[in-house]
């Protein structure tokens, strides 16, 4: 999809598995996602998303690709009916990645992508209130956040806020 850096967004492949398991299996990443991640994260829960992202129309989950190695994820799930010009996104990257800018990179790539191909205009993000690095990341890449969606969710057993972060396309209004 794209090259920016030494980030490459890309389609899974089924040889991503191993090193999609790997990163995915830790978790400091699992307390940032929804529950729908699964933690422990084995080889056949790598298998198992990689080919229900080979059937998603539109394509919807991206690896992170850093020196030809799957290291995290990037999704972008595209609103229906009135919504369709919007875009929820979420990531995550791999422990040993963070803090490089890949992440950042990795949104940024896909922000572009989504705008220019599927004609988006605006794209959002929630992120836990205790995530200052994804909410971070989120601001490098032009995101502002647009409220606090107080304790609003249940993780580990603790109820949190969540943060919710947009960005919205210069071409917004040119519909």
């Amino acid at each position: 999809m794209y090259l920016k850096s030494k980030v490459v967004v890309r389609s899974f492949r089924p040889e991503d598995a191993e090193s999609l398991a790997k990163q995915a299996n830790n978790r400091k990443i699992w307390l940032n996602l929804r529950d729908l991640f699964p933690y422990p994260y084995r080889l056949e829960d790598a298998r198992r998303f990689i080919a229900r992202t080979a059937s998603q129309v539109p394509e919807e989950n991206f690896a992170i690709e850093v020196e030809k190695k799957a290291v995290g994820a990037i999704a972008l799930i595209q609103g229906k009916d009135v919504e369709r010009c919007s875009a929820e996104i979420g990531f995550w990257l791999g422990e040993e990645y963070w803090g490089r800018g890949i992440a950042t990179s990795a949104v940024e790539s896909v922000r572009d992508w989504a705008v220019e191909t599927r004609s988006l205009i605006r794209l959002f993000a929630f992120v836990f209130g205790h995530n200052t690095a994804s909410r971070r990341v989120l601001e490098k890449a032009g995101f502002e956040l647009e409220g606090r969606l107080r304790c609003s969710a249940v993780k580990d057993g603790r109820i949190t806020d969540q943060l919710l972060l947009a960005y919205l396309s210069p071409r917004m209004g040119k519909i």
